[in-house]
């Protein structure tokens, strides 16, 4: 394991397909993709995202490993709130169609079922946005950048 310093150029932790090295003159790194600028912090082995409040903190140890929140401890409870948000009103929905069952016959029998899955996947993609909001990974980048690095994956193998 080569310890972290500014003389090398690491993947980005962030959008990773990009790569970070040091700005000149500065004890910061920046990436050539995303364009995030990072605090190093060389005896600690770590860099810290701080365009964002709380900073987004990442600790080398060969690779970038724990993207965690300064001063910020997630805990379970944060878990169950999601899980519930996104099980819950679509169970409800569920239950109250099992005891009211549609008519089989009339026109629109099947929305209540297509409701209770819309509801679903509604709320999986409030909790998919805040996760993405709160870790602040860039998935347009992302996005964009994916069949490029498919392509560059089939060429290599």
């Amino acid at each position: 394991m080569n310890p972290l310093n500014l003389h090398d150029s690491y993947p980005c932790p962030v959008c990773r397909f990009g790569q970070i090295a040091a700005l000149p003159l500065m004890d910061a790194m920046a990436c050539n993709l995303c364009q995030q600028i990072f605090e190093v912090d060389l005896e600690r082995q770590q860099i810290k995202m701080s365009s964002r409040q709380p900073a987004l903190l990442w600790n080398w140890n060969g690779s970038w490993c724990g993207a965690h929140l300064e001063g910020v401890e997630l805990g379970w409870g944060y878990v169950f709130a999601a899980i519930a948000l996104v099980l819950l009103p679509p169970t409800l929905m569920g239950l109250v169609i099992f005891i009211h069952p549609p008519a089989p016959n009339t026109p629109l029998s099947w929305l209540p079922y297509v409701w209770a899955g819309l509801g679903f996947l509604a709320h999986l993609a409030i909790v998919g946005w805040l996760v993405i909001e709160f870790y602040q990974f860039p998935l347009g980048l992302w996005l964009r950048r994916l069949p490029q690095q498919l392509l560059q994956r089939i060429r290599n193998s």
